[in-house]
């Protein structure tokens, strides 16, 4: 009776109303800021995007609020990253697919032959956006639904696409020239937890993270001093803390090394779960991949590349200046 009445509703309407419907910006909601930021740049102006999790989040620990269940409501496409990323928000969000077109981005999109497995409950790493090459392959699943949606959007949506593309695959080059210039013996990045598997793998760099690949994970007293043990022999300049994650576990690895005769600084803030502040270019996908590896190559020893040329007008946006 319901959905008659629906029905019945909407044939009083204008064709002019239903027209201004799809013609509005599609009111998108997504659960991390790395796919707020990427729909935003696929979906210009043709879509309203909404982040659930914003700087200092950590997504496998968060629970949904009553304000965020009315966001949801209001949604038209609900995106979320899969691969039990978000922990326990992942049985609201399959309550919501029922009525609102709900995607995981990450499965729906990435080759399941590049995912890397991991030694515990997730089973799949789901940190993919540390690659960025993994991550730009949401770009296309992204358009597609979006210009689904949203029909007279789709040649914008297309051209946004290929911009953004073209971007990213210039960003990923970057990093690979960056970190290789790091002295082979110290390309080694030592975080509070494992969610640089993807970035390790992709531009040629150890990986160890205290916890593992969930903060859930509780961190032994076994698991500081095989990791410092693995600094010291590998005399490491510098080890990382997260913006997610308190650093205690971190400099328990930094006085236990110093006890051994030693000495490791903080190389500076990682973004993993996380971006950075709305409105800095830390908050951008772009923009956290840079500053990661930007603090990681002068903490242990390397320079910069020069940016690409593709980068120019995104440099010039943010007053970068490399």
């Amino acid at each position: 009776m319901a959905a008659k009445y629906a029905v019945a509703l909407l044939s009083l309407l204008p064709l002019s109303s239903l027209a201004a419907a799809d013609e509005a910006p599609l009111n998108v909601v997504t659960t991390i800021g790395m796919i707020a930021d990427v729909a935003r740049e696929v979906g210009g102006e043709c879509v309203n995007v909404q982040a659930m999790m914003g700087p200092g989040i950590d997504p496998h620990l968060y629970q949904a609020s009553a304000g965020d269940v009315a966001t949801l409501r209001a949604a038209e496409q609900i995106l979320y990253s899969g691969y039990s990323l978000e922990g326990q928000l992942g049985s609201v969000l399959e309550n919501f697919s029922e009525r609102t077109p709900t995607l995981a981005v990450a499965p729906s999109s990435i080759d399941t032959a590049s995912l890397i497995t991991a030694q515990d409950v997730y089973g799949i790493d789901p940190h993919l956006w540390m690659d960025v090459s993994l991550w730009a392959q949401t770009l296309p699943t992204l358009s597609a639904t979006f210009s689904e949606a949203r029909p007279a959007c789709a040649t914008a949506i297309a051209a946004n696409t290929q911009r953004y593309q073209a971007q990213l695959q210039a960003l990923h080059e970057w990093v690979i020239a960056s970190i290789a210039s790091i002295p082979e013996k110290q390309r080694i990045l030592v975080t509070a937890h494992d969610a640089f598997n993807y970035y390790g793998r992709a531009y040629g760099i150890d990986v160890e993270g205290i916890q593992g690949i969930s903060t859930e994970t509780e961190t032994g007293i076994a698991d500081i001093r095989s990791m410092t043990n693995s600094v010291v022999e590998r005399q490491v300049p510098a080890v990382f803390v997260e913006s997610t994650i308190n650093p205690r576990t971190i400099q328990a690895v930094i006085d236990a090394a110093r006890q051994q005769g030693h000495e490791i600084v903080i190389g500076g803030e990682l973004y993993s779960d996380a971006m950075g502040d709305n409105g800095t270019v830390d908050g951008t996908y772009m923009g956290m991949i840079y500053r990661n590896t930007e603090h990681i190559v002068e903490a242990l020893g390397g320079s910069l590349a020069p940016l690409p040329s593709e980068l120019d007008d995104w440099a010039s946006q943010w007053q970068l200046t490399r």
